[in-house]
């Protein structure tokens, strides 16, 4: 009998040698991850193989070449996007003047809004005043306030980062607010039972528990900031043009390539400030929180 061996009696008390069962076979780490990377990948490119094929669909079944202008083919707006470095330009420093707008706006919104959900958070009263007017400001056109910002403000740099402020504050200040505000009774407690004030209680206690509330609510502004740049090219024609201008200006031209490069760009923009904020999260409270567990 092996070490590994372990002795069993049977029925009629004579021992026996039973053999372990075997180790599970443990898969390679690199295999493994390829495995999950492959999952991962895969859906999104045989949905995006499928929207090439129906894109090839209406551009030459659907559409006669008297109209295939609506919609050309994937490779002529590659061409005429993509490898004219003219387009290629003018689109670009159209991205990078919608960006900086998006940013500034995004870092204005964060500020503001973590603030007055601060104070809301640490006042009845404060947040009796305040939060009325942040849902107003949330609740009305703000299509309809995007012309009195630039009648208040000029048509420049400045009344662009305030409309992007206007499109993604509310996230922020409810998201933040639920975060704070929903922190365990128990806990509250336990700082009061050690003698906590209040800014030791929001620092160590409110601030870190509502870091995952907080996190979700940059996420939702990161996409409306780049929304709210947009539509303040859109409105506002003076000034260095940015990518909603050159919606506008290609939509007019009829040059649909161009339109469909400007709006691959655009909502590149957007998902990579979504993506960032995002992977920021998971660097702050990814190590503590795991939203599959809730």
């Amino acid at each position: 009998m092996t070490l590994d061996e372990r002795v069993e009696p049977r029925a009629d008390g004579h021992p026996v040698a039973v053999q372990p069962a075997p180790a599970p076979h443990r898969l390679r780490r690199g295999a493994t991850s390829l495995g999950a990377i492959l999952r991962a990948a895969l859906p999104p490119l045989v949905l995006f193989a499928a929207f090439i094929g129906l894109w090839y669909l209406v551009s030459y079944v659907v559409l006669d070449p008297r109209r295939r202008f609506l919609l050309p083919p994937p490779q002529q707006v590659v061409d005429i996007g993509f490898g004219d470095g003219q387009n290629l330009s003018e689109v670009l420093n159209g991205l990078w003047a919608t960006a900086q707008v998006a940013l500034v706006g995004f870092a204005i919104s964060i500020v503001l809004g973590m603030v007055l959900a601060i104070f809301m958070s640490q006042s009845k009263a404060i947040e009796r005043s305040f939060y009325p007017y942040a849902v107003v400001l949330q609740t009305v056109p703000i299509l309809a306030l995007v012309p009195l910002i630039g009648f208040w403000f000029g048509f420049d740099f400045q009344s662009r980062v305030i409309v992007v402020v206007v499109f993604s504050l509310f996230p922020i200040i409810t998201n933040t607010l639920f975060g704070l505000l929903s922190v365990s009774q128990e806990y509250h407690d336990l700082f009061t039972l050690h003698g906590a004030g209040r800014l030791s209680r929001l620092r160590r206690l409110q601030l870190p528990a509502a870091m995952p509330a907080v996190f979700t609510g940059f996420r939702i502004s990161a996409g409306l900031s780049v929304i709210g740049a947009i539509v303040g090219d859109f409105f506002f024609r003076q000034g260095e043009p940015g990518i909603g201008r050159l919606l506008d200006l290609y939509s007019q031209r009829l040059e649909t390539e161009q339109l469909l490069t400007a709006i691959f760009f655009s909502s590149l923009l957007g998902l990579v400030v979504f993506w960032g904020v995002g992977y920021l999260g998971h660097r702050v409270v990814g190590g503590w929180y795991d939203a599959k567990q809730r």
